[in-house]
């Protein structure tokens, strides 16, 4: 099957996380709003009055008659076709507990630098963000990174879900490599205590063809729109 990934065209975003699983596993897909007209056609599928199932925003995926959106239920649906998911049910519920954790932990990232509003500019509540940073890397920086350690400690195994590799550890990836861009003084600073937890992010970084499309210009880099945004005055006083 040949996918269709919907998503804004200059940041990793949400979208990221599921573009790790095509990748990785060699997908065909399309990424839609990156060819020409790319974002018109996604504006006009979202404002289709045929679409009976709409998403309410990007990113979402159209896997020949189905359209699912919501980053977690996308890896849901992928990861046993691609061969990145636990094969019992059991299993596969455990790595889905694990991404809705991890889209928790997203949403307080992207809170950091607007714990107001979205619709404000950055700028419009530093003084907030500020202290919705400092609140972050103290409280709940580590208690999302312990969390994650234990998981791996308890299971005795190389991967979240389980020994064999799935989706999830790659969102864990994705969420470490966020951070370091993010808060870069502040994860060096926990890096000692969470060595399970990188070693899993290094060894995924190392998988042949995750760390070509890496090394690619389909890569997007980390920027000033997306989650995951460095902000100097955000990250002092780790």
């Amino acid at each position: 099957m040949r996918y269709e990934l919907y998503y804004w065209p200059g940041i990793q975003g949400r979208g990221e996380f599921v573009r790790l699983a095509l990748e990785d596993a060699g997908a065909a897909y399309v990424d839609v709003a990156r060819r020409p007209r790319g974002m018109t056609a996604m504006s006009r599928f979202l404002e289709s009055r045929s679409v009976k199932r709409p998403p309410f925003a990007p990113p979402f995926l159209k896997a020949g008659k189905l359209v699912i959106a919501q980053t977690a239920n996308m890896l849901l649906f992928l990861g046993p076709r691609l061969g990145l998911a636990p094969k019992n049910e059991a299993g596969r519920l455990w790595a889905h507990q694990l991404q809705l954790t991890l889209a928790d932990w997203v949403a307080e990232v992207h809170d950091t630098h607007h714990p107001v509003a979205s619709s404000l500019y950055y700028e419009e509540q530093k003084r907030e963000a500020k202290r919705r940073a400092e609140t972050f890397k103290a409280e709940r920086l580590p208690k999302f990174l312990n969390y994650f350690e234990q998981v791996l400690e308890r299971n005795r195994s190389h991967g979240l879900a389980s020994n064999a590799f799935s989706y999830v550890d790659l969102s864990l990836f994705q969420m470490i490599e966020g951070l370091r861009y993010a808060f870069p003084r502040a994860m060096t600073k926990q890096k000692r205590k969470y060595r399970r937890v990188i070693a899993l992010h290094d060894r995924v970084a190392a998988r042949p063809r995750l760390a070509a499309y890496l090394a690619s210009e389909r890569r997007l880099p980390f920027n000033q729109e997306g989650i995951f945004r460095h902000y100097p005055e955000l990250d002092d006083r780790s």
